[in-house]
């Protein structure tokens, strides 16, 4: 048993909060290395490359294994390699890109996306995340409700890009995520929900992300059925980029 005396000049209290704070430091630590396993080292904007990776902020690479069995490392501590289709408008650092060739296509600003899986995102039960109604049956639009399909498409210059083909379901939050639109000019497109806005009263969706002409350029998908993780990303991006440079007076400052 440990005499009383042992302890009579420590100060219990003082010992219990100095091993608080060296927890709370190493626990601080510990957050932000597994933070960047994502995202870093971080890119020079002078000459493109990597940062130096360092000892002590990034951490060495951690399995990952994935629901379908797949197994993933981070970090790669790989940059991304692709070009850059687009030039500064000034020298300085954090200068604004321009973006070459068609706005809308090309990558960049809010047009931007990541290079993601080319396979379409499972449930646990092996099915696509994302299907249309006429795939996933088991889904359909609310009785109360009325449903956009056939309603026309009216874009950004007031003309009529085609109308409403089918409606794109998630089936883990069993709601709509995109827009299936018949183009005039034959084929279909995806619109994403949160660049529609439904007009029920005159039968038709307003996009006005895009015009007509820039509706008929939306990245194509491989599967009429399916759309897979890059998919997602690269048409969600072409309408993003629609929303400053569908117009030539949209990317111009308001003062």
């Amino acid at each position: 048993m440990v005499h009383a005396s042992a302890l009579g000049h420590l100060d219990v209290a003082q010992l219990t909060i100095w091993a608080f704070w060296f927890f709370f430091a190493g626990l601080c630590w510990y957050l932000r290395q597994e933070d960047r396993r994502e995202g870093y080292p971080l890119e020079s904007e002078q000459d493109g490359g990597l940062k130096p990776r360092g000892f002590l902020y990034i951490p060495d690479p951690k399995a990952f294994r994935l629901a379908d069995g797949t197994v993933v490392e981070a970090p790669t501590c790989k940059g991304d390699t692709r070009p850059v289709n687009g030039a500064k408008v000034e020298s300085w650092p954090g200068a604004p890109i321009e973006p070459t060739g068609d706005p809308l296509s090309a990558g960049v600003g809010p047009g931007s996306y990541n290079v993601r899986p080319e396979f379409p995102y499972k449930t646990v039960d092996g099915q696509d995340l994302i299907s249309p109604l006429r795939v996933a049956t088991h889904f359909a639009v609310p009785a109360e409700g009325k449903s956009p399909i056939g309603y026309s498409v009216i874009c950004a210059d007031g003309k009529t890009g085609g109308t409403v083909k089918d409606l794109w379901i998630d089936r883990g939050e069993s709601c709509v995520r995109y827009y299936e639109i018949a183009l005039a000019s034959g084929g279909s497109v995806l619109a994403p929900v949160c660049f529609v806005d439904v007009k029920n009263s005159v039968r038709a969706i307003k996009i006005n992300a895009v015009t007509a002409d820039q509706l008929t350029r939306v990245p194509k998908l491989k599967s009429a059925n399916s759309i897979t993780m890059q998919e997602e990303d690269q048409v969600s991006a072409y309408y993003g980029a629609g929303t400053l440079y569908a117009t030539p007076e949209r990317a111009e400052p308001l003062l």
